[in-house]
Order: C-alpha cells, then structure tokens, then sequence
C-alpha cells in the first residue's frame, strides 16, 4: 500500500511538472518574458514561503539563523540553477512541449547522475555515490548502461526535430497560402536544452548545501512528533533559499528582455486580457512547485531516493508528451517523423526504467 500510495504522490508531481507550461498557452497578448516572470514570482518568491509557512514553524528563525558560507552557497547552486530553469522555458519554447522536454529531461537526467557523482570522487562525502562506484560495480554499470540508452533516446529525438524542421520550413503555410507564424527553432532550442540539462543539476547541489537547515527542521519536528520517522517537509526551508536564487537569475534575464524589446507596458496593456493573464501565469508558477510537494511524499513512501527520482521524471516525461499530442505539436509532420519522435521518447523511458534497476541492485 505504501508503494502505491508513493506511486499516487510521483504522479501527481509528474503531472504537476509536465503540465506547468500549459496554463501559460491561454495568456494573450503578453511577450514570453512577461508571463514568464509573473509566473516565477509565484513559482519562486510566493509559494516557496506560503508553503514553509505552512509546514514549518519559524522556518524564517532557521534560515536567519543558518551560517553565510550555508546560506550563500545554497542561494548560489540555486542562481546557477536559474539558468537551467530559465533555459528550461526557452527549450520549450523552441522545441515545444513533447520534444523539448524529452530532451531536456533526457539531460537532467544523464547530467543530474554524472556531474554529482564525479564530484564527490573529488570530494568525497559518507553516504554519497561516488563515479568510482558507477564504473566499479554491477549496479553502477547498469545505471551507466540506462544512460547510454537515454544518450541515443536524445539522439533519436534530435532526428526527429531536424526532420520536422526541414518539413516545417517547406510548408509552413495555411491553407489560404498564407505563412505560420511559428517559434520552432531547433538549433536554438537544442543549445538552450543541453544548458538547462547541465545547469539542473545544480539543485542537487543546492539541497545538499543547505541540508544543515533541513536538518534542523527535521530536529525540531521528531522532538514533537517522536517515533513518526522522518519529517516529510523538512526541505521545504532549503526550497526558499535555493528558489530565491532561481528568482534571482531570471528576473535579471526577464528585466533585461523587457527593457530591449520595450516590453514592459505588458503588465498593463488593457487591450489584453489582463486578470486572465496574471492568473494563468499564477498558475503555471503555483503548479511548477507543487511537483517538489509532491515529490516529497512520494520518496517517503517508497523508501528510495533514487528510484524516486527515476519514478518522478518518467511519468514528467509521458505527461509532457500527453500535451504535446494534445496540442497537435507533430501535426502536419509526415508518419516517418511522428515515428522516429515516438521511437526516441520510448527509448528514454526504456532508459529511465534501466537506471531505475541498478538502483535497485545497489
């Protein structure tokens, strides 16, 4: 039952991470810049917060009270984070839903279990995976084996971009022969996607600096709640700091955008739907978080982080794609293309599913 349940939890995190973007289709008239930060004040300054609030008494006393070199290097992994996010954005943006997440998800996932576990080879720390171990044990080859897989997955995915591409740049007219009006840009979208899939992996890292705060949150709860196990929101304080960086990066970008393409009369252009428009970012910012609450939970009740997190981008991964089908992203392609793209999201999950087995064997 606790599987289940902890199954439950991933998907509704999956859903949540998957289907952030889509609130953001139904803003009108509003440059990617403008909703894109109205969305991220929710995503990273509103909600973080609201939740630690509601989760964590002075957890605002616990972050005050964490030493400069904790709290500077977590808001620092979480400002490099940033830029994995805020290239996230624009991977989708270019690449749309389906295929832009595939690849960047593919990424985070090759990136997010190479880069931390070559530096703990560098600085080792009790308890954490180590690249020696990968390449040393049978559990490890299996988990380099699953990303060699996902590797080709991104490839194949890759092809398929390329090949709607040049099919899109041949036809890229309506029935009246007039021209679509489209932000499909495959070279720009690969480059964004393969930053945001080494950047990502930099909230690890930020977990890890700001872990002595969780700690004490987690502390402070077992001393009220004794023999219930571990606290279920104790990184919710860690989230905050690292969630200020992300703010940080991409309100300097969005700023930047506005100020260059004279944007900014966005916010109150009434010859936009402006309530709808706020709201929808809200949303698509309340929803980008609620996967780490979600995420949370399920790791608690299956018991393993690592299977957890495989568990977690897979169903990302087939919940992106639901959209991508849903607003006709393949459409006009021929049947090769729409082939060769379902061929390379199944072999990521194939992927995902062999890395999900050497953790098992670990």
């Amino acid at each position: 039952m606790q599987v289940i349940l902890g199954v439950i939890f991933h998907f509704i995190g999956g859903f949540a991470s998957g289907s952030f973007y889509m609130p953001y289709k139904k803003v009108k008239g509003w440059n990617w810049e403008s909703y894109w930060i109205v969305g991220g004040l929710f995503s990273w300054l509103i909600v973080p917060p609201l939740a630690a609030w509601l989760t964590i008494p002075g957890f605002a006393d616990i972050i005050r009270g964490a030493s400069s070199s904790i709290f500077w290097y977590t808001l620092l992994f979480g400002v490099l984070w940033g830029v994995g996010g805020l290239t996230y954005g624009l991977g989708v943006r270019y690449l749309g839903v389906s295929l832009g997440s595939s690849i960047i998800l593919g990424l985070c996932m090759v990136f997010g279990a190479l880069i931390p576990s070559v530096y703990y080879d560098i600085f080792p720390k009790e308890g954490k995976d180590t690249f020696t171990m990968l390449i040393g044990t049978n559990w490890g080859l299996t988990v380099l084996a699953g990303l060699a897989v996902c590797v080709l997955g991104i490839i194949i995915c890759g092809r398929a971009g390329m090949m709607k591409e040049k099919e899109l740049s041949s036809s890229a007219t309506d029935p009246h022969g007039a021209v679509v009006k489209t932000e499909y840009k495959f070279g720009l979208g690969m480059l964004v996607s393969v930053i945001s899939g080494v950047l990502s992996a930099c909230f690890n890292f930020g977990l890890e600096a700001g872990k002595p705060m969780a700690d004490i949150a987690n502390e402070t709860w077992k001393l009220a709640n004794p023999n219930q196990g571990e606290f279920l929101y104790q990184n919710n304080v860690v989230y905050v700091v690292i969630l200020w960086g992300g703010l940080t990066t991409n309100f300097i970008w969005c700023m930047m955008l506005n100020a260059k393409n004279k944007t900014f009369g966005d916010y109150t252009n009434k010859k936009t739907p402006l309530k709808s428009n706020y709201f929808f970012a809200a949303l698509a910012g309340t929803t980008w978080f609620l996967q780490f609450f979600f995420y949370g939970m399920g790791e608690s009740k299956m018991g393993n982080g690592p299977s957890s997190w495989i568990l977690h981008m897979a169903f990302i991964i087939l919940i992106a794609n639901m959209w991508g089908l849903v607003l006709k992203e393949w459409k006009g392609v021929s049947k090769n293309t729409t082939r060769t793209i379902i061929t390379g999201i199944i072999t990521i999950i194939i992927s995902v599913l062999i890395v999900g087995k050497g953790n098992s064997l670990k």
